[in-house]
């Protein structure tokens, strides 16, 4: 999925501004790449643990709940954390929470306890939380602020390719080690062990690399009793809060689409694939995502965000409803492509809905970033529809999503004149 920009804390650079920050810049990118790279194995691990524990869709989806529930819970907490330690110290505080996480994952697959995995997921998250409380406002200060949307584009494109190159990584190491009637439960199980070893291992010398490197020192903004206090609240404004549905609905439908496709795939009527052949796909809705990005970044040069995220969200509509109710070659292509429809959905929306905020700016945003809970509750929701209506009658839901996707583009994103802050 995109990552998310997290500005949890004001942030000013120091006397170094005119200095060179590639460096610093390019060790950052290695995080958004990770942090993809996690995300996207969960929708392999979905369908892996549906069949180990022999779960309901409901169920299942108790493991985006609790991964992106972290994000709601740990986000105010992590911005604490940063300001008392800084952004570098926060990075290497949440490497290590994340390593943790992954680690969780060898006793629960021993223990062969599904709580056990999803308490592991909730510290991975918690540890990944803080990396982007951390990483993203420390990238916004690293230079000119007026390029500081391109560089976090720039950056966040890593986090695309975590996502596309990590379905790879989950079928060799997991899928291929526990193909389907050949390993017992228990060894399916185990196959999550130690690839996710060596995720912790990889995260853990990350950690050390950056309490090694010098990188430039960004300084949080204290509050004084100087400081003006903000009067109201960014909620009074409707594009502000209408955009905080879309982020809500949006990260809700695209988790949502990602953790149902293996299963959505493997049904005989679409394409009745093998899980660790079905998961190779979801390199394609991801990937579709990543090349999206670079094109709608060409075309918002020249038509209205808002239409753009229109169209998208009117093309995402049309696609999910083809796989709704079709077969075959035809659906199994129609949600996959929902992946390139997907692309520009998040930075646009999140754009659109901190225009004018003026003080409330800060505010505002991190109303944005809380709505990332969407993916924990609607794939929740979807799979108690799945289990009730069946899997492909389920995806009404994200339909419902960007139909008020398309709305806000259209309607809901505009500024009240009368409220724009100054």
């Amino acid at each position: 999925m995109a990552g998310a920009t997290i500005p949890s804390t004001e942030s000013n650079i120091s006397s170094q501004s005119t200095g060179n920050y590639n460096f610093a810049l390019v060790s950052l990118t290695s995080l958004f790449f990770m942090w993809g790279f996690i995300t996207c194995l969960n929708d392999i691990l979905i369908p892996h643990l549906k069949g180990i524990f022999d779960l309901s869709y409901a169920q299942a989806m108790l493991v985006q709940f609790c991964f992106f529930g972290a994000y709601f819970i740990v986000s105010i907490p992590a911005g604490k954390v940063v300001k008392s330690f800084g952004f570098q110290r926060g990075i290497v505080i949440g490497l290590m929470i994340a390593a943790l996480g992954c680690l969780g994952f060898y006793p629960a697959a021993s223990m062969h306890s599904y709580p056990v995995f999803l308490m592991a997921f909730f510290v991975l998250a918690s540890g990944i939380t803080l990396l982007q409380v951390s990483a993203n406002p420390y990238v916004s200060s690293l230079g000119n602020p007026k390029t500081a949307s391109s560089r976090l584009t720039l950056t966040q494109a890593f986090n695309s390719l975590g996502t596309t190159v990590a379905p790879y990584f989950g079928v060799y190491l997991i899928l291929n080690e526990a193909v389907e009637g050949v390993a017992s439960a228990q060894e399916k199980a185990a196959a999550v062990q130690m690839p996710y070893v060596m995720l912790a291992a990889m995260l853990l010398i990350l950690a050390a690399v950056f309490a090694w490197l010098k990188l430039p020192h960004i300084a949080a903004e204290e509050e004084t009793e100087e400081k003006p206090q903000i009067d109201g609240s960014a909620l009074q404004f409707s594009h502000l809060a209408l955009g905080a549905v879309g982020i809500f609905v949006y990260v809700g439908a695209e988790v949502s689409i990602g953790s149902f496709l293996v299963n959505f795939l493997g049904e005989t009527h679409i394409a009745g694939l093998e899980e660790a052949e079905a998961a190779k796909y979801i390199v394609y809705y991801f990937g579709g995502a990543m090349a999206g990005r670079f094109l709608g970044a060409l075309v918002m040069q020249f038509l209205p965000a808002g239409k753009v995220l229109a169209f998208n969200a009117f093309a995402a509509c049309v696609l999910v409803l083809m796989a709704m109710l079709g077969s075959g070659a035809l659906a199994m292509w129609s949600i996959i492509l929902v992946g390139f429809a997907n692309s520009i959905m998040f930075p646009t929306i999140f754009s659109l809905a901190v225009i004018g905020l003026g003080k409330h700016t800060s505010q505002g945003s991190g109303i944005l970033c809380m709505a990332i809970v969407g993916g924990a509750l609607v794939p929740v929701l979807q799979g108690v529809f799945a289990d009730s209506i069946g899997l492909q009658a389920s995806f009404f839901l994200p339909i419902i999503c960007y139909v008020f996707i398309a709305y806000y583009g259209l309607v809901g994103s505009k500024p009240k004149a009368t409220l724009i802050a100054e």
